[in-house]
């Protein structure tokens, strides 16, 4: 079924439930962010930093559009969804980063419980990937946890240029090199 209106968005989604939008943080990736936390994730990760992220009823349907307006409003911060899960909320997510992409000339970071190789075997998972730049890819594991890690809690989690572009020079980063 194609999920997509002759205009390229996502057929009738307007809006994501989100706990909080986080502005100019530096904690979810290289330098001022706009951090949009989503509410809802299943992966209940033992020792998870925001548990409370966990409901996917917490928080607050916010209008796609309403998001974007407070992402351009900022011309210095690059954009970072985590929360609880975006992927759970993928449709509503890669119609805010497809627009964020068309608009601006901002980066996306997406924190994700889910790795790497399960995204792109799956169909409706992998429909963001082409508008991000980086996936932080993995669950959150106790017995790895690592406070020396830049943006990650656990060694088992990657950070994963999807461009091959690095914005940044990150220990344990893993730039994708694009097949031609």
């Amino acid at each position: 079924m194609d999920c997509k209106t002759k205009d390229n968005s996502l057929s009738g989604i307007s809006g994501i439930r989100i706990l909080d939008i986080l502005e100019e943080t530096m904690a979810d990736g290289p330098g001022l962010r706009t951090a949009i936390y989503c509410a809802g994730c299943a992966h209940h990760c033992p020792g998870c930093h925001n548990p409370q992220s966990w409901d996917f009823m917490g928080g607050r349907m916010v209008r796609i559009e309403e998001i974007l307006d407070i992402i351009k409003e900022d011309e210095f911060s690059n954009v970072t969804f985590s929360g609880g899960d975006p992927l759970y909320q993928v449709e509503g997510f890669t119609e805010l980063a497809r627009r964020i992409k068309e608009e601006t000339d901002k980066t996306i970071w997406c924190y994700t419980g889910f790795t790497y190789e399960e995204i792109i075997a799956d169909e409706r998972l992998s429909m963001i990937l082409p508008y991000l730049d980086v996936i932080v890819d993995g669950p959150f594991i106790e017995e790895k946890k690592d406070k020396e890690l830049l943006f990650r809690g656990s060694s088992n989690q990657r950070i994963i240029y999807l461009n091959g572009k690095p914005d940044d020079t990150i220990p344990g980063t893993v730039p994708l090199i694009q097949a031609k």
